[in-house]
């Protein structure tokens, strides 16, 4: 039987999966289902193998840098700045420090990673900047400056091991 040929129902996919979101990360969590069960027509190659699928991620969720920093990304989103021009600056920057590191993570050569690493250790600096302008400003609490400041230096802190 031919990849055209085979035929599988959605409640089979649906079936195979479910999705549980935790915090701002997004997770994805198998069923237990027996290792050994196939299903008809549909059980081509490791179809059925949960244990892979557990155990694949991508190369920034086993940086601990990258989970710091949507943590960062939601704390300067819940500091909520009133001023739209240094709102979408530092959620921009907050956004970028994200970006970069996964990029550095997927690169190979330690130069590569390095740099994007270096981006990402500016970006963070310049969106605890403006959440400390904005403060400073009146247009965000104090509060979720200083919270935004406790994640940030440990970000910066993780970015500066990284670029070393």
């Amino acid at each position: 039987m031919g990849w055209g040929e085979i035929k599988c129902s959605r409640s089979f996919f649906a079936s195979l999966f479910e999705r549980v979101v935790v915090g701002p990360a997004f997770v994805r969590t198998f069923r237990a289902e027996p290792k050994t069960a196939r299903h008809g027509s549909c059980a081509w190659v490791g179809m059925t193998d949960h244990d892979t699928f557990e155990k694949r991620k991508l190369p920034q969720h086993k940086l601990v840098a990258y989970q710091v920093a949507i943590a960062f990304l939601a704390a300067v989103r819940d500091a909520r700045i009133r001023d739209p021009k240094l709102n979408d600056q530092a959620l921009r920057a907050a956004k970028s420090v994200c970006l970069n590191l996964a990029e550095g993570a997927g690169r190979v050569s330690r130069g590569d990673k390095k740099r994007a690493y270096a981006i990402a250790r500016g970006e963070a600096v310049e969106a605890m900047a403006s959440v400390e302008i904005a403060a400073v400003a009146g247009d965000t609490s104090t509060d979720a400056a200083a919270r935004c400041n406790g994640i940030g230096d440990r970000l910066y802190a993780l970015l500066t091991g990284l670029v070393r």
